[in-house]
């Protein structure tokens, strides 16, 4: 049986390629020191199956991985310092910590006896200095140049930390791929998110009553976290995407803001009525990825749309956070 080995396992993405790959028969391994994520009903379900262990350990710590082994065949390293309140507050930290973790990480890739494949969980901030800079095509294609905001801005840190990141990969010597994803969404993502929030803002209301939606008529491409997952076992499994950087999301699905919420309302079977807000501090107007080398190299496309996905997302939490009074993320 493969191994497989996810940091940040315990988080949204992270949780949801470890089903994936369990279900596939892999022997899965999820490391995470439960910063962000949490070990909830979903999780505990998903470690009782066989060949599914969860260990945890402080990736920041030189040498903490190495009672792990030396025979997995394949490496995400999902985790990372991120999340609108530590980039704002402590960017140095996002910096170093981020950087640390991908070098202990590539660092025990590097004593695998027969390593297939490491994949990178990047960003699609990358492109925010781009955004804000130049002209930047959209869809937006990985060849795309990038720019860095301001330095002294504390949300660059994030940004930047990725955009090293996948440089480290790529002069690591390792068989690498890093994936910058575009708006996943689904169960267990956390409230802190424009369709888990509206799902609970819908919940809450009644019928007629007014609810706030900042950035109406901004636009996202969203993909439902079944479809991004499978993109990432196909990228595994493709030796075409050896050494590549790809978009992961969707581009046919863009839509506005107050479209978005419209769907969570219809979802939680509730008539609302919307009151634009102002659009959210440094959020692009538009965010779209190109698709077409990632979907040639893997030659995937998606299967749920978005009004299944938000259906599927707000049952979720309707029987496991607002009902259920339970947490999908710190």
């Amino acid at each position: 049986m493969k191994k497989i080995l996810i940091t940040g396992g315990a988080g949204f993405i992270g949780f949801h390629l470890a089903k994936l790959l369990m279900m596939s028969g892999y022997d899965i391994t999820i490391i995470d020191n439960f910063a962000r994520g949490v070990l909830d009903d979903d999780l505990n379900l998903l470690v009782k199956n066989k060949g599914v262990r969860i260990c945890d350990i402080d990736v920041l710590k030189s040498g903490s991985l190495i009672e792990l082994g030396t025979d997995y065949q394949y490496i995400f390293h999902l985790a990372a310092i991120m999340g609108v309140t530590h980039v704002l507050s402590k960017p140095y930290t996002v910096l170093y910590d981020n950087v640390r973790l991908l070098g202990n990480v590539i660092d025990f890739a590097r004593q695998q006896k027969a390593l297939k494949r490491m994949l990178f969980a990047s960003t699609s901030e990358v492109y925010a200095g781009t955004l804000k800079k130049f002209t930047i095509e959209i869809p937006t294609p990985e060849t795309t140049p990038l720019a860095i905001t301001e330095l002294s801005q504390p949300r660059t840190s994030y940004m930047l930390s990725k955009i090293y990141g996948e440089a480290m990969c790529l002069h690591s010597g390792l068989p690498v791929t890093s994936f910058r994803p575009h708006n996943i969404y689904g169960p267990r993502m956390g409230l802190s998110h424009v369709i888990p929030e509206q799902l609970k803002k819908a919940e809450l209301a009644n019928d007629g009553d007014v609810v706030e939606v900042f950035s109406v008529d901004h636009t996202r491409a969203f993909c439902y976290v079944d479809d991004a997952v499978k993109m990432l076992m196909l990228m595994m499994n493709s030796s075409p995407c050896e050494g590549n950087t790809l978009n992961l999301g969707v581009e046919s699905s863009e839509i506005t803001i107050q479209n978005v919420a419209e769907i969570c309302h219809l979802a939680a079977n509730k008539k609302l009525i919307i009151k634009p807000m102002p659009a959210t501090p440094g959020s692009p107007t538009r965010r779209s990825p190109d698709m077409s080398k990632t979907f040639d190299l893997i030659d995937y496309k998606p299967i749920f749309t978005l009004e299944d996905g938000i259906a599927r997302t707000y049952e979720w939490y309707k029987s496991k956070v607002f009902a259920g009074g339970g947490v999908s993320a710190k």
